[in-house]
């Protein structure tokens, strides 16, 4: 109960926070979205052994940039490519029965890959048209509550054959089926009641949510594994490490945010 406790209290305050910083203005978005950036940087320097300055500062150059300009797509699209590959190769990696072992450099490569680049076109992504959108920020969070509650209900109920056994051992397939489901129907009635974007849209939107979502979650599974640890940190009383709760956001922003800017 004392655990139940713990854990809401400090869900509601990371919520409180995150929900004024999405709506009272663009650049409150920014700020905590590079401070989320810089904890999460911190957090997983201590999973991959390595601490640098340099992602921290490549970070707040990006957010600058964010903060200073209205961000053009021709810009934007070479880092987005890179950002791709990168996390292409993560999601690759998932696939290696084997752990790697990283080279220093190798490490600190890995931080701006899996961290910064992503948290950057986090940044960019309620950016539509040059207009600061909110609430394209607060759906896809609804998306991904969606997506991950009804996977764990389905899954507990239901869910019999693993989906990543040996990285995740509690995902099942049907779990992952039915957060998918639950992430389009909801998606559906955000496109319907929303007021942004079309229902198709919104579908689509929760399809990549939902893929991507929980290959972000997949991806630090297998860090921390890899590392023996059970959270990323202990900043959030009862839930553990900021990354733990943002690796979905995070991992998928870059793919939203090609859709919402190049297919749209």
């Amino acid at each position: 109960m004392e655990n139940f406790i713990t854990r809401s209290i400090s869900a509601l305050v990371y919520a409180g926070i995150f929900l004024f910083a999405i709506l009272f203005a663009p650049e409150t978005y920014i700020a905590l979205i590079t401070i989320f950036g810089g904890i999460c940087i911190w957090e997983f320097s201590k999973i991959v052994k390595y601490k640098s300055i340099f992602p921290y500062l490549f970070l707040l150059l990006l957010a600058f940039y964010t903060y200073t300009t209205t961000p053009l797509l021709n810009k934007t699209w070479i880092l987005l490519a890179i950002t791709f590959f990168c996390s292409a190769r993560l999601i690759y990696d998932l696939f290696s029965k084997k752990f790697t072992e990283h080279k220093s450099l190798t490490r600190l490569t890995i931080q701006i890959e899996y961290i910064v680049l992503p948290f950057f076109f986090l940044m960019l992504l309620p950016f539509v048209s040059k207009t600061y959108n909110p609430y394209l920020i607060i759906y896809i969070i609804v998306l991904i509550w969606s997506n991950d509650s009804f996977a764990y209900i389905v899954g507990k109920n239901f869910g019999k054959r693993k989906l990543f056994e040996r990285i995740s051992p509690k995902k099942t397939i049907e779990g992952f089926i039915g957060g998918l489901i639950a992430s389009i129907i909801i998606g559906g009635l955000i496109g319907y009641f929303g007021n942004l974007f079309s229902v198709l849209d919104w579908m689509i939107i929760a399809i990549i949510v939902s893929v991507f979502g929980t290959l972000g979650d997949l991806v630090e599974s297998k860090f921390k594994r890899q590392a023996n640890i059970k959270d990323s940190g202990t900043i959030m009383p009862g839930h553990g490490g900021l990354l733990d709760r943002l690796d979905s956001l995070f991992f998928l922003a870059p793919f939203v945010y090609l859709y919402v800017h190049y297919f749209m």
